[in-house]
Protein backbone atom coordinates (compact mmCIF):
# COMPACT_ATOMS: atom_id res chain seq x y z
CA UNK A 1 0.00 0.00 0.00
CA UNK A 2 1.50 3.57 -0.83
CA UNK A 3 1.62 5.60 2.11
CA UNK A 4 3.08 9.02 1.37
CA UNK A 5 3.19 12.55 3.17
CA UNK A 6 1.28 15.81 2.34
CA UNK A 7 2.58 18.39 4.76
CA UNK A 8 4.18 15.92 7.27
CA UNK A 9 0.75 14.09 7.48
CA UNK A 10 0.58 10.66 6.15
CA UNK A 11 -2.05 10.27 3.38
CA UNK A 12 -3.54 6.61 2.68
CA UNK A 13 -5.28 6.50 -1.13
CA UNK A 14 -8.92 5.08 -0.94
CA UNK A 15 -7.84 2.82 -3.34
CA UNK A 16 -5.53 1.43 -1.80
CA UNK A 17 -7.11 0.36 1.41
CA UNK A 18 -6.89 -3.05 3.32
CA UNK A 19 -9.15 -4.67 5.72
CA UNK A 20 -8.05 -4.20 9.53
CA UNK A 21 -5.57 -1.51 9.05
CA UNK A 22 -5.76 1.36 11.33
CA UNK A 23 -5.00 4.71 9.66
CA UNK A 24 -4.94 8.72 10.43
CA UNK A 25 -5.22 10.82 7.79
CA UNK A 26 -7.38 13.65 5.86
CA UNK A 27 -10.32 12.88 3.39
CA UNK A 28 -12.60 14.99 1.66
CA UNK A 29 -16.28 14.49 3.42
CA UNK A 30 -18.38 14.72 0.40
CA UNK A 31 -21.55 13.45 2.31
CA UNK A 32 -22.81 13.14 6.38
CA UNK A 33 -26.15 12.02 7.57
CA UNK A 34 -26.89 11.56 11.28
CA UNK A 35 -29.38 9.00 11.12
CA UNK A 36 -30.11 5.62 14.13
CA UNK A 37 -29.67 2.44 14.95
CA UNK A 38 -32.77 0.11 15.99
CA UNK A 39 -31.48 0.84 19.24
CA UNK A 40 -32.23 4.73 18.85
CA UNK A 41 -28.91 5.94 18.93
CA UNK A 42 -27.55 8.22 17.16
CA UNK A 43 -24.57 7.80 14.57
CA UNK A 44 -23.50 9.06 11.27
CA UNK A 45 -23.33 7.94 7.84
CA UNK A 46 -20.32 9.81 5.63
CA UNK A 47 -18.63 9.30 2.23
CA UNK A 48 -15.31 10.70 2.06
CA UNK A 49 -13.34 11.09 -0.82
CA UNK A 50 -9.44 11.34 -2.08
CA UNK A 51 -8.39 12.06 -6.12
CA UNK A 52 -8.41 7.72 -5.77
CA UNK A 53 -11.97 7.81 -5.04
CA UNK A 54 -14.91 7.82 -2.21
CA UNK A 55 -15.33 5.17 0.81
CA UNK A 56 -18.31 4.58 3.10
CA UNK A 57 -17.40 5.81 6.95
CA UNK A 58 -19.66 5.78 9.80
CA UNK A 59 -19.07 7.03 13.33
CA UNK A 60 -20.89 4.65 15.62
CA UNK A 61 -19.62 6.33 19.06
CA UNK A 62 -20.41 10.00 18.73
CA UNK A 63 -17.88 10.74 22.18
CA UNK A 64 -15.33 13.46 22.79
CA UNK A 65 -13.01 12.51 20.45
CA UNK A 66 -15.45 13.41 18.20
CA UNK A 67 -15.36 17.73 16.81
CA UNK A 68 -17.96 19.26 14.96
CA UNK A 69 -17.60 19.46 11.23
CA UNK A 70 -19.66 19.55 7.73
CA UNK A 71 -20.32 18.28 4.58
CA UNK A 72 -17.15 19.28 2.36
CA UNK A 73 -14.93 19.71 4.92
CA UNK A 74 -11.68 18.59 4.72
CA UNK A 75 -11.23 16.10 7.83
CA UNK A 76 -8.57 14.51 9.95
CA UNK A 77 -9.53 10.78 11.00
CA UNK A 78 -8.50 7.66 12.96
CA UNK A 79 -10.38 5.17 11.86
CA UNK A 80 -10.15 1.26 10.85
CA UNK A 81 -10.93 -0.18 7.42
CA UNK A 82 -13.50 -2.99 7.94
CA UNK A 83 -15.30 -4.61 5.17
CA UNK A 84 -19.41 -4.56 4.88
CA UNK A 85 -21.43 -6.55 2.42
CA UNK A 86 -18.19 -7.24 0.25
CA UNK A 87 -17.28 -2.90 0.03
CA UNK A 88 -14.78 -1.42 2.30
CA UNK A 89 -15.95 0.89 4.95
CA UNK A 90 -13.88 3.29 7.39
CA UNK A 91 -15.35 3.04 11.23
CA UNK A 92 -14.18 6.12 12.68
CA UNK A 93 -12.99 6.30 16.25
CA UNK A 94 -11.61 10.07 15.98
CA UNK A 95 -11.97 12.92 13.80
CA UNK A 96 -11.29 16.78 13.55
CA UNK A 97 -12.02 19.46 11.02
CA UNK A 98 -8.64 19.81 9.18
CA UNK A 99 -6.57 22.84 9.33
CA UNK A 100 -5.75 24.98 5.80
CA UNK A 101 -1.97 24.13 5.35
CA UNK A 102 -2.19 20.44 6.33
CA UNK A 103 -3.45 19.50 2.65
CA UNK A 104 -3.96 20.58 -1.20
CA UNK A 105 -7.21 20.10 -2.36
CA UNK A 106 -5.82 18.98 -5.89
CA UNK A 107 -5.15 15.51 -3.91
CA UNK A 108 -8.44 15.41 -3.45
CA UNK A 109 -10.41 15.83 -6.55
CA UNK A 110 -10.53 12.73 -8.82
CA UNK A 111 -9.31 13.24 -11.79
CA UNK A 112 -9.49 11.68 -15.41
CA UNK A 113 -6.13 9.87 -16.08
CA UNK A 114 -5.59 11.87 -19.58
CA UNK A 115 -4.87 14.84 -19.77
CA UNK A 116 -7.29 17.45 -20.42
CA UNK A 117 -5.60 19.67 -23.23
CA UNK A 118 -4.85 16.60 -25.26
CA UNK A 119 -8.37 15.44 -25.27
CA UNK A 120 -9.66 19.14 -26.11
CA UNK A 121 -7.57 18.87 -29.03
CA UNK A 122 -8.18 15.16 -30.16
CA UNK A 123 -12.15 16.19 -30.05
CA UNK A 124 -11.17 19.56 -31.82
CA UNK A 125 -9.51 17.50 -34.85
CA UNK A 126 -13.30 15.58 -35.26
CA UNK A 127 -15.57 19.22 -35.35
CA UNK A 128 -13.03 20.13 -37.93
CA UNK A 129 -13.33 16.94 -39.96
CA UNK A 130 -17.12 18.83 -39.70
CA UNK A 131 -18.12 19.71 -43.52
CA UNK A 132 -21.65 20.35 -43.01
CA UNK A 133 -21.62 24.30 -43.12
CA UNK A 134 -24.60 25.04 -39.94
CA UNK A 135 -23.19 21.94 -38.28
CA UNK A 136 -19.73 23.25 -38.28
CA UNK A 137 -20.76 26.57 -37.39
CA UNK A 138 -22.75 25.58 -34.17
CA UNK A 139 -19.79 23.41 -33.34
CA UNK A 140 -17.39 26.66 -33.30
CA UNK A 141 -19.69 28.32 -31.36
CA UNK A 142 -20.03 26.41 -28.50
CA UNK A 143 -16.48 25.39 -28.53
CA UNK A 144 -13.75 27.70 -30.18
CA UNK A 145 -15.74 31.33 -29.10
CA UNK A 146 -17.63 30.41 -26.23
CA UNK A 147 -14.23 30.17 -23.99
CA UNK A 148 -15.63 30.48 -20.59
CA UNK A 149 -17.67 27.08 -21.59
CA UNK A 150 -14.84 25.62 -22.82
CA UNK A 151 -12.86 25.69 -19.74
CA UNK A 152 -15.79 24.55 -17.72
CA UNK A 153 -16.85 21.22 -19.90
CA UNK A 154 -13.02 20.75 -20.06
CA UNK A 155 -13.21 20.35 -16.23
CA UNK A 156 -16.18 19.05 -15.53
CA UNK A 157 -17.62 15.65 -14.66
CA UNK A 158 -20.16 13.33 -16.70
CA UNK A 159 -21.68 12.08 -13.98
CA UNK A 160 -22.19 12.58 -9.75
CA UNK A 161 -21.28 8.71 -9.53
CA UNK A 162 -21.38 5.46 -11.52
CA UNK A 163 -19.20 6.68 -14.59
CA UNK A 164 -16.18 8.95 -15.44
CA UNK A 165 -17.50 10.77 -11.99
CA UNK A 166 -14.30 13.00 -11.79
CA UNK A 167 -11.93 16.15 -13.33
CA UNK A 168 -12.00 15.64 -17.32
CA UNK A 169 -14.63 13.07 -16.96
CA UNK A 170 -17.15 15.10 -19.28
CA UNK A 171 -14.66 15.32 -21.88
CA UNK A 172 -12.87 11.91 -21.94
CA UNK A 173 -16.78 10.44 -21.87
CA UNK A 174 -18.02 12.93 -25.17
CA UNK A 175 -14.11 11.79 -26.64
CA UNK A 176 -14.66 8.07 -26.10
CA UNK A 177 -18.77 8.34 -27.62
CA UNK A 178 -17.19 10.72 -30.75
CA UNK A 179 -15.10 7.59 -31.45
CA UNK A 180 -17.17 4.74 -31.36
CA UNK A 181 -19.59 7.12 -33.59
CA UNK A 182 -16.25 7.80 -35.96
CA UNK A 183 -16.55 4.46 -36.11
CA UNK A 184 -19.65 3.32 -36.80
CA UNK A 185 -19.87 6.09 -39.61
CA UNK A 186 -17.11 4.28 -41.35
CA UNK A 187 -18.47 0.85 -41.22
CA UNK A 188 -22.02 1.56 -41.69
CA UNK A 189 -22.45 4.53 -44.74
CA UNK A 190 -25.99 5.02 -44.09
CA UNK A 191 -25.02 7.03 -41.47
CA UNK A 192 -24.94 10.68 -41.87
CA UNK A 193 -20.98 10.98 -40.25
CA UNK A 194 -21.60 15.14 -39.51
CA UNK A 195 -25.24 14.52 -37.93
CA UNK A 196 -24.10 11.60 -35.67
CA UNK A 197 -20.63 12.99 -34.34
CA UNK A 198 -21.73 16.76 -33.96
CA UNK A 199 -24.75 14.61 -32.01
CA UNK A 200 -22.03 12.68 -30.16
CA UNK A 201 -20.05 15.76 -29.17
CA UNK A 202 -22.82 17.68 -28.05
CA UNK A 203 -25.04 15.17 -26.51
CA UNK A 204 -23.69 15.56 -22.76
CA UNK A 205 -23.24 19.76 -22.77
CA UNK A 206 -26.21 19.85 -19.98
CA UNK A 207 -24.33 18.30 -17.91
CA UNK A 208 -22.31 21.45 -17.64
CA UNK A 209 -25.37 23.03 -15.76
CA UNK A 210 -26.70 19.47 -14.35
CA UNK A 211 -23.70 19.23 -11.97
CA UNK A 212 -22.21 21.88 -9.80
CA UNK A 213 -18.69 21.94 -10.19
CA UNK A 214 -16.26 19.66 -7.57
CA UNK A 215 -15.88 19.14 -4.98
CA UNK A 216 -19.87 19.23 -4.50
CA UNK A 217 -20.17 17.37 -7.75
CA UNK A 218 -23.87 17.18 -6.96
CA UNK A 219 -27.25 18.04 -8.86
CA UNK A 220 -27.72 21.75 -9.15
CA UNK A 221 -31.55 22.67 -9.11
CA UNK A 222 -31.89 22.91 -12.68
CA UNK A 223 -30.35 19.69 -12.91
CA UNK A 224 -32.80 18.26 -10.38
CA UNK A 225 -36.41 19.73 -12.20
CA UNK A 226 -34.75 19.22 -15.83
CA UNK A 227 -32.22 16.94 -16.49
CA UNK A 228 -29.04 17.21 -18.47
CA UNK A 229 -31.10 15.83 -21.77
CA UNK A 230 -33.51 18.54 -21.97
CA UNK A 231 -31.19 21.57 -20.93
CA UNK A 232 -28.73 20.08 -23.83
CA UNK A 233 -31.77 20.48 -26.65
CA UNK A 234 -32.29 23.29 -24.70
CA UNK A 235 -28.71 24.90 -25.52
CA UNK A 236 -28.78 23.69 -28.75
CA UNK A 237 -32.09 25.69 -29.86
CA UNK A 238 -30.73 28.56 -28.45
CA UNK A 239 -27.50 28.32 -30.19
CA UNK A 240 -29.04 26.87 -33.63
CA UNK A 241 -31.00 30.43 -33.83
CA UNK A 242 -27.90 32.25 -33.61
CA UNK A 243 -27.30 31.07 -37.07
CA UNK A 244 -28.68 32.28 -40.06
CA UNK A 245 -30.33 30.13 -42.04
CA UNK A 246 -29.89 26.95 -39.95
CA UNK A 247 -32.43 24.43 -41.81
CA UNK A 248 -34.70 23.31 -39.29
CA UNK A 249 -35.03 19.60 -40.46
CA UNK A 250 -31.39 19.45 -39.81
CA UNK A 251 -31.61 21.09 -36.49
CA UNK A 252 -34.84 18.85 -35.08
CA UNK A 253 -32.98 15.96 -35.82
CA UNK A 254 -30.39 17.02 -34.29
CA UNK A 255 -32.07 17.77 -30.81
CA UNK A 256 -33.51 14.36 -31.34
CA UNK A 257 -30.49 13.07 -31.34
CA UNK A 258 -30.07 14.33 -28.12
CA UNK A 259 -33.08 13.60 -26.90
CA UNK A 260 -33.05 9.89 -27.45
CA UNK A 261 -29.57 9.20 -26.70
CA UNK A 262 -30.43 6.95 -23.41
CA UNK A 263 -32.52 4.62 -26.11
CA UNK A 264 -35.37 4.13 -23.68
CA UNK A 265 -37.81 5.77 -22.00
CA UNK A 266 -37.20 4.44 -18.40
CA UNK A 267 -33.21 5.40 -18.82
CA UNK A 268 -34.51 8.95 -18.86
CA UNK A 269 -34.89 9.62 -22.79
CA UNK A 270 -37.94 11.89 -23.64
CA UNK A 271 -37.73 9.91 -26.57
CA UNK A 272 -36.82 7.10 -28.49
CA UNK A 273 -34.57 6.68 -31.41
CA UNK A 274 -36.39 7.35 -34.08
CA UNK A 275 -33.70 8.38 -36.81
CA UNK A 276 -30.49 5.73 -37.22
CA UNK A 277 -28.22 8.18 -36.05
CA UNK A 278 -29.75 8.82 -33.07
CA UNK A 279 -30.05 4.60 -32.58
CA UNK A 280 -25.86 4.88 -33.55
CA UNK A 281 -25.67 6.95 -30.62
CA UNK A 282 -27.55 5.44 -27.78
CA UNK A 283 -25.39 2.70 -28.85
CA UNK A 284 -22.31 4.67 -28.38
CA UNK A 285 -23.36 6.20 -25.15
CA UNK A 286 -24.00 3.34 -23.33
CA UNK A 287 -20.84 1.17 -24.29
CA UNK A 288 -19.09 4.11 -22.97
CA UNK A 289 -20.45 4.08 -19.83
CA UNK A 290 -20.96 0.27 -19.26
CA UNK A 291 -16.99 -0.32 -19.97
CA UNK A 292 -15.90 2.65 -18.11
CA UNK A 293 -18.65 1.35 -15.10
CA UNK A 294 -17.11 -1.72 -14.98
CA UNK A 295 -13.19 -0.89 -15.05
CA UNK A 296 -13.95 1.39 -11.97
CA UNK A 297 -14.67 -1.19 -10.77
CA UNK A 298 -11.81 -3.14 -11.79
CA UNK A 299 -9.42 -0.59 -10.23
CA UNK A 300 -7.68 -2.24 -7.52
CA UNK A 301 -9.19 -5.53 -7.72
CA UNK A 302 -7.92 -6.49 -10.83
CA UNK A 303 -6.09 -9.97 -9.61
CA UNK A 304 -7.30 -12.46 -12.40
CA UNK A 305 -10.14 -15.13 -11.72
CA UNK A 306 -11.10 -13.32 -7.99
CA UNK A 307 -14.93 -12.51 -8.59
CA UNK A 308 -15.69 -9.00 -7.12
CA UNK A 309 -19.12 -9.86 -5.72
CA UNK A 310 -22.42 -8.45 -6.55
CA UNK A 311 -22.97 -5.30 -8.87
CA UNK A 312 -26.13 -3.46 -8.72
CA UNK A 313 -25.16 -1.42 -11.79
CA UNK A 314 -25.09 -5.04 -13.99
CA UNK A 315 -27.42 -7.16 -11.83
CA UNK A 316 -24.82 -10.03 -11.51
CA UNK A 317 -21.95 -10.99 -9.92
CA UNK A 318 -18.47 -9.61 -11.60
CA UNK A 319 -15.43 -11.27 -12.05
CA UNK A 320 -11.54 -10.22 -13.00
CA UNK A 321 -10.31 -11.51 -16.24
CA UNK A 322 -7.95 -14.31 -15.70
CA UNK A 323 -4.33 -13.47 -16.11
CA UNK A 324 -2.22 -15.47 -18.66
CA UNK A 325 1.19 -15.32 -18.84
CA UNK A 326 2.71 -15.08 -21.94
Amino acid sequence: MTVWKRKGKAMYYISELREGEMINTIYLCKTKQTLQTKAGKNYYSMLLQDKTGTIDAKIWDLNNGIAHFEPLDYIAVTAQVVSFQNNLQLNVKQVRKAQEGEYEVADYMPCSEFEPDSMFQELQGFIKKIQNPYLRQLLDKIFTEDKTFTEEFKRHSAAKSIHHGFVGGLLQHTLAVTKLCDFYASLYPVLNRDLLLTAAICHDLGKVEELSAFPENDYTDEGQLLGHIVICATMLDRKIREIPGFPEKLGNELKHCVLAHHGELEFGSPKKPALIEALALSFADNTDAKIQTFSEELKGKDEGGNWLGYNRNFETNLRATTKYKE
